[in-house]
């Protein structure tokens, strides 16, 4: 198993004037610490507008700066907007990127979250899945030829030779964001990793990787032409301390990052400027939901995170990504977080990774031959509660379809 840190860049009020110079350059050091420690990846998001919960409007900048700090971790968008960026602008900053790096990209792509983010932009909630998937279209094919036209519904640009290229050959890996749950099954037929979040359960998570490999080996359908990269990580709440309750106490960052969410996923942003999360999440970080996301978690002392990883181990996830900045959470308890798991918990793991990589070659060999396990009853993340919802395709089409014509019908 390997395993990543995450970053949104939270910053919840109140502000100061330095603040988020603050918050950036304490992330930098914490990237630069875990390529010390050991660890594998930092994948940074991308999102427009989400006070409080995520300050990273450009991670390609900020992912530009940690390739100087770092050696050897791999740098992922985690991911990129394809709903609210042209492909050539994504093509171009990535290969940069990988350059800059020494070829240590690893390439998200995804969505975006809702009309917060994607009106702004001129682009319809409605339509988000069928323009990433001409995104993707027309975004990949950049990479590599040096006459590239497209032609389609949302990108129309003559031939053009987009430079520089990546260093990495034909491009970086490729993943899919998998905010919704059943987009895994959709990643392992489009040939894609699968960032997601942490499984109910070992079961579900068995259930789900097995229904990516299936799909992966017996029913591949590529939206256009890359490697197949078969990988699934999940995104877990984290908080490594000598004792339970240490990690308890010094974890709420993972109920705020939970609490917005919600938040922004209900209401959108009423006052843009005038929001005040923090404040409305005190009453709910001590309501039930909020201490059994505490439990779903990986927080705990370094032999309670052992055992946990212990179970998704044996389903066959390939990375778990560590959600440590978040809410209030003092660097101070990052890094000593950081560094703790590094020596009790991570070398268990990467010891191991031999064996998965060995499984994983006789999967996509067939050599072995996987259960096809239902995954009813566990469509929701760890994570997820009944505020929080992450609708198909279909059932956003329809719904906004319904809301728009609702509203003519007013009129």
């Amino acid at each position: 198993m390997k395993f990543g840190i995450f970053y949104e860049h939270q910053l919840p009020r109140p502000w100061h004037e330095r603040s988020e110079y603050q918050l950036l350059q304490e992330s930098l050091q914490q990237i630069e610490l875990a390529d010390a420690l050991g660890y594998d990846y930092a994948w940074e998001v991308e999102h427009h507008f989400l006070e409080e919960y995520s300050h990273s409007s450009a991670p390609e900048v900020f992912l530009g700066a940690a390739s100087q700090r770092t050696q050897h971790i791999r740098l992922g968008h985690g991911v990129i907007q394809l709903t609210t960026n042209h492909p050539i602008r994504v093509a171009e900053k990535v290969s940069t990127l990988d350059l800059l790096s020494g070829g240590r990209v690893e390439l998200g792509l995804g969505e975006a979250q809702g009309p917060v983010e994607l009106h702004p932009f001129g682009t319809r909630v409605r339509t988000k899945r069928d323009r990433w998937i001409e995104g993707v279209k027309a975004t990949i094919p950049l990479f590599t030829q040096h006459a590239f036209e497209f032609h389609g519904e949302f990108y129309d640009f003559p031939a053009r030779n987009v430079i520089p290229k990546p260093l990495q050959k034909p491009h970086p890996p490729l993943w899919v964001a998998c905010s919704n749950i059943d987009t895994i099954a959709d990643a392992g037929r489009w040939g894609m990793g699968a960032l997601g979040f942490q499984f109910v359960s070992p079961q579900a998570a068995r259930a789900w990787v097995n229904k990516y490999y299936l799909n992966l080996t017996q029913h591949l359908d590529k939206i256009t032409d890359y490697p197949t990269h078969a990988n699934i990580a999940m995104v877990s709440g984290f908080m490594c301390c000598e004792t339970d309750a240490e990690a308890l106490a010094k974890a709420s960052g993972w109920t705020f990052f939970i609490f917005c969410l919600s938040h922004y996923g209900r209401h959108g942003i009423a006052a843009p400027g005038e929001s005040d999360l923090w404040k409305l999440y005190q009453d709910w970080r001590y309501t039930e939901k909020a201490q059994q996301a505490l439990v779903s978690g990986l927080i705990g002392s370094p032999e309670t995170i052992r055992q946990k990883l212990r179970q998704f181990a044996d389903a066959h996830v390939d990375q778990v990504i560590l959600l440590n900045q978040a809410g209030a959470n003092t660097h101070d308890d990052i890094c000593a977080s950081l560094e703790l798991f590094a020596t009790e918990v991570m070398p268990e793991f990467h010891a191991c990774q031999g064996d998965q990589e060995a499984w994983k070659a006789a999967v996509l060999a067939g050599e072995i031959e996987l259960q096809d396990l239902s995954v009813e009853g566990m469509r929701r993340y760890a994570h997820q509660n009944e505020d929080i919802v992450r609708l198909s395709p279909e059932e956003l089409k329809a719904k906004m379809a319904a809301k728009e014509a609702a509203a003519n019908a007013a009129e």
